[in-house]
């Protein structure tokens, strides 16, 4: 198996290409040759499973339809559309990108790779798949799908988080890659990834390039490719927030843009210390990040939570505001709003389903969406 055999590089962009079109899903962003509609949906498709972006995709491209609208849009409205879909940074890189495109190309979208990648919020894999599926550039597109497709073809036995295995990884999908199809071969192996060379249980029989690949012939298992780091043990917090409540409105502040759910609103709190019961936490918390007086009151929930690289439990309570004037440190603005306002600001999933609780028990349908809530 060489690089340099151009028949054995045929033969296997042929295999692979022949089973795309024959079993490749029905997905919207592959009825299109719109950059925009395709740079969403790569965007939406990193980290994330194609049956959740198909509920967000349609409903994105509606509220923001072209480069020019996203970019007019407010951060708060694209993180509000973009909400449950998590890894929020991306949202916020999308905004920031059309703004980027409007401001100094004229809200076009480039169609070479250097172009693209000239766009602050764009790299190297979004570039790549944009410029090979909606322009027909010959760039290799290496996702994680692509990645662990690459290892087992090749018998790649190194630390694929490395810089230096990434590299080679990205010469080897280079090489491979079809110069008349680009965009089509890009697909077809993040296809082939998604479907069939899963993590667990690769479906060998059914995958056109098996006879190509080096894992299945020379390994037991080739599920033991890519390696696998280490596993590490969850971390768990214990947080607890309060809902504070004055003369029914409710207080709401919003995060930092640069840090995890930034730009996201939440009901204020923060982690449980050693020896500190939550209501405590929920006191001190609210004191330090904000320098508001309130008296805690009844739990309301408990709320458990799975992030990416970590887990929390959420202790929920109603606290009654006594005094004081906001003081921002750590969060960037704050609202006072009816708790039938609260649909209209994105939380993060965890405080979506204390909303959900308060929506039913306390809500009423708003007459119009409120301009910016009680200061």
């Amino acid at each position: 198996m060489k690089l340099d055999d151009e028949k054995w590089l045929a033969e296997f962009r042929e295999r692979l290409l022949q089973w795309f079109t024959g079993a490749q899903r029905d997905l919207p962003w592959r009825k299109t040759r719109d950059p925009y509609s395709i740079w969403i949906s790569e965007v939406m498709l990193q980290q994330t499973q194609v049956k959740t972006v198909l509920k967000y995709y349609s409903r994105f491209l509606q509220a923001f339809p072209d480069v020019e609208t996203l970019a007019h849009a407010s951060q708060q409205q694209v993180l509000k559309i973009w909400e449950g879909l998590g890894y929020y940074a991306r949202a916020r890189n999308l905004h920031k990108a059309a703004k980027y495109m409007v401001e100094h190309m004229g809200a076009r979208i480039p169609s070479t790779y250097d172009e693209l990648r000239r766009i602050p919020g764009i790299g190297e894999y979004t570039a790549a798949a944009v410029a090979s599926i909606a322009f027909g550039e010959p760039r290799a597109a290496v996702d994680g799908n692509v990645r662990r497709v690459l290892c087992r073809i090749f018998r790649f036995e190194e630390d694929v988080h490395s810089q230096k295995a990434r590299d080679a990884l990205q010469a080897y999908a280079d090489r491979l890659l079809s110069p008349d199809r680009p965009g089509d071969f890009n697909q077809a192996m993040m296809e082939l990834g998604a479907t069939l060379c899963t993590p667990r249980k690769p479906k060998c029989l059914l995958c056109p390039v098996s006879r190509f690949c080096r894992a299945r012939l020379e390994l037991d298992d080739p599920a033991m490719l890519p390696l696998k780091r280490q596993t590490r043990a969850v971390p768990h917090y214990r947080v607890a927030v309060g809902i504070i409540w004055d003369e029914g409105y409710i207080f709401i502040d919003r995060r930092d843009e640069n840090g995890m759910l930034g730009g996201l609103w939440e009901f204020p709190g923060g982690k449980i210390e050693n020896g500190e019961t939550a209501q405590e936490a929920v006191r001190r918390e609210i004191k330090e990040e904000l320098d508001l007086d309130i008296e805690v009151g009844d739990f309301y929930m408990e709320v458990r939570h799975a992030y990416s690289h970590f887990k929390i439990t959420m202790y929920v309570y109603h606290c009654l505001y006594k005094g004081g004037e906001p003081r921002l440190t750590a969060a960037r603005d704050w609202r006072w709003v009816k708790p039938e306002e609260l649909r209209f600001y994105p939380f993060a999933a965890a405080t979506q389903k204390v909303i959900r609780r308060l929506e039913s028990e306390f809500c009423k349908p708003p007459e119009r969406r409120p301009a910016a809530g009680r200061r």
